[in-house]
């Protein structure tokens, strides 16, 4: 198998919604998506559901990883990276 390498981009809010994630936590975040540039598809990823189907959801630690993968733009694209606790609520899936 080839090794392809996807490009990441993130949605203009993601900006907004890490500064408001602990610094060393954040760290760990761009880590785990980084990841992703190999392998969008890892053991743990989980598709979303309802409105959010073609989403998928990836953990790191309590917070919550939502992203888009494009196969054939080679392209993961980050949407939301919340809390736990706040993964679900209608004013993320906007």
């Amino acid at each position: 198998m080839m090794n392809v390498i996807y490009k990441v981009e993130f949605a203009p809010r993601i900006e907004k919604q890490l500064k408001k994630i602990p610094k060393d936590i954040r760290e760990l975040i761009f880590e785990r998506i980084a990841k992703l540039e190999r392998n969008p598809r890892p053991e743990n990823i989980e598709p979303l559901q309802g409105a959010e189907i073609g989403l998928f959801r990836i953990r790191q630690g309590d917070y919550r990883i939502v992203y888009s993968i494009q196969d054939q733009k080679l392209l993961v694209l980050i949407v939301r990276v919340v809390h736990r606790k706040e993964v679900y609520k209608k004013k993320h899936l906007q």
